[in-house]
């Protein structure tokens, strides 16, 4: 096996968490940040298209069965994980994390790229988040960042606007997302948060503060939008950043909160969503092929719910 590193002007333990990885890019930024970037090569594994894994709103330290449910299907599937924001309940703080978040996907720490929810936030600007998860979650003055995986590009982004300046257009928050991608063009694009713009759940639903993303990431041919803040699970067809159906030119958008806090119902379904589930823990994964990916829901123990499928970048 052979393995490369390369780390400018960045934090190298941070990049070093990551060695256990295979055919992955990882940049962190945000404006005026320096870059850390892990390379690595795996002779054993160069045949393998990189998996991205993950679920939102995970671990709540009144009850861990769900988020133990959830991680150990996690334990059976490689790749990088991410988590849509919400990661350890009520409040975010460091015994939390550490009690309830560590003995369940903390395991994977070394190898998640996570996203913050608003309930960090109830903990000190989210303080005992950056610091749980260190490097892994980009500069804590933003909790925005990037990184490759495979051939594709993904961006985290923070949803929790008022404690980054704003997510409208011209916020720092977008223009760095509009540098970011025009710094990666003519590649597969899937970004991530935890507040989704889309959502037929009962409890949120939809989230017009964030829709200056989708309007930068569409406009940039991105494939792929994952969220959480919904207690459940949704899929919707491609559509622009209006709702409208687009099946030529629009992103995927999947709400997946089931990483384990609770269950939440729907209300009317929005014209564009596809499946939904609002009684099973389980998490997203998503094969990224070249120029396709695949996706797979996948169930707790004991559920027979599943979501399968395939789709195509531009």
């Amino acid at each position: 096996m052979i393995r490369s590193l390369i780390v400018l002007s960045g934090c190298v333990a941070g990049a070093i968490a990551f060695a256990g990885l295979d055919q992955t890019n990882y940049e962190s930024g945000s404006p005026g940040s320096s870059i850390a970037t892990l390379q690595v090569t795996s002779s054993a594994s160069a045949s393998r298209d990189p998996v991205l894994v993950g679920a939102g709103d995970i671990a709540d330290c009144a009850d861990l069965s769900g988020a133990k449910a959830t991680a150990n299907l996690i334990d059976a599937i490689g790749g990088t994980v991410f988590t849509a924001g919400d990661n350890a309940y009520e409040e975010g703080t460091a015994q939390q994390f550490r009690e309830c978040y560590g003995p369940t996907w903390g395991r994977f720490k070394a190898r998640t790229r996570p996203s913050p929810g608003n309930h960090e936030f109830h903990s000190s600007s989210a303080a005992p988040y950056f610091d749980y998860f260190g490097a892994n979650a980009g500069d804590p003055k933003t909790g925005y960042y990037s990184y490759n995986l495979g051939s594709w590009h993904v961006i985290v982004l923070n949803s929790e606007c008022v404690e980054v300046g704003g997510c409208q257009a011209g916020s720092a928050e977008e223009k760095w997302l509009r540098a970011d991608l025009a710094a990666h063009p003519a590649v597969c694009t899937v970004a991530y948060w935890h507040k989704p713009l889309f959502s037929s759940g009962a409890k949120h639903g939809n989230d017009p503060e964030v829709r200056p993303f989708w309007r930068d990431l569409y406009e940039s041919k991105a494939a792929l939008v994952i969220n959480g803040h919904d207690h459940d699970y949704e899929r919707f067809a491609p559509q622009d950043p209006d709702g409208r159906a687009d099946p030529a030119h629009g992103i995927r958008e999947f709400v997946v909160g089931t990483g384990g806090k609770s269950h939440r119902p729907f209300a009317t379904p929005l014209p564009t969503s596809e499946v939904r589930n609002a009684d099973t823990y389980g998490v997203l994964k998503l094969t990224l092929h070249a120029h396709s990916y695949d996706w797979e829901f996948l169930p707790e123990a004991g559920k027979a719910f599943r979501d399968v499928g395939a789709g195509s970048c531009q």
